[in-house]
């Protein structure tokens, strides 16, 4: 057995005394595990890091055994990854929704979702908002996609401001309003695009929503604990984008 896709390194452990086990969200195979002979070696260390994009080819006498890659490098980003926390924490976060999903499950569009994530991790707003979407594209994939496309009570498609906790789906302000301390927040850049600017509330209200049903059909059921990196990521994340807004104020302050 033989194939050849791209993938993005998710994870590295150790095996034996010179190899390791990588763990890799590839394009059309999805999360798929290998073998790398030697991978422990000085030279094949920088590669091996989470976060860089590779050239894969797989070999294995059977499609059931874990098999041996061959990896070449296509875009080496770990070291810039590791510059800030929001990075360092992110590639660890998504790494850990990946493996949610079933082994050699193929997600094409998460991989380019992932893809996309990792250029745009030293834009704090704009991770954020990306990270927040993965994790709602996860939660689709995994069978509990959210429906933020109309309302749930009147079907308007019109001034959408909650989500129903129970049932995933929005709810409009109107028909929302009396019950507004039971209903979670929707910010506005879920429900369609905005020439705003994203402000740490809405992010905030985004990782709220998006954690809520991860937790509720996710975790709970399977009986595991939520990765730790999430919290460091939104921390990181809302942290940054704290500074980049008093930037913003200073300097329009002193024109």
């Amino acid at each position: 057995m033989q194939w050849q896709d791209e993938g993005i390194i998710i994870g590295v452990r150790r095996h034996g005394e010179t190899s390791v086990v990588a763990e890799l969200m590839t394009r059309q195979r999805g999360r798929h595990m290998g073998m790398v002979r030697g991978g422990r070696s000085r030279s094949m260390q920088p590669l091996l890091q989470a976060g860089n994009r590779v050239d894969a080819v797989w070999r294995a006498r059977l499609d059931e055994h874990l098999g041996d890659f061959r990896l070449e490098p296509l875009h080496l980003r770990a070291a810039r990854l590791m510059e800030n926390a929001t990075s360092v924490y992110g590639v660890q976060a998504m790494g850990a929704l990946l493996r949610l999903l079933p082994e050699r499950d193929p997600h094409p569009h998460l991989f380019e979702a992932l893809d996309v994530i990792l250029d745009h991790m030293d834009d704090p707003a704009g991770a954020g908002e990306l990270f927040v979407r993965f994790e709602l594209a996860v939660l689709n994939d995994l069978g509990f996609g959210l429906d933020l496309t109309a309302c749930a009570a009147t079907g308007t498609s019109e001034d959408l401001v909650y989500v129903s906790p129970k049932s995933g789906r929005a709810v409009c302000r109107t028909a929302g309003a009396p019950y507004a301390d039971r209903l979670l927040t929707l910010p506005a850049f879920l429900v369609a695009p905005s020439s705003q600017r994203l402000d740490r509330h809405a992010l905030a209200s985004a990782f709220r929503l998006s954690g809520f049903f991860l937790h509720r059909h996710v975790y709970e059921p399977r009986g595991i604990s939520e990765n730790a990196a999430r919290d460091g990521f939104i921390t990181a994340a809302l942290k940054a984008l704290d500074r980049l807004e008093a930037s913003r104020d200073g300097g329009q302050g002193a024109s």
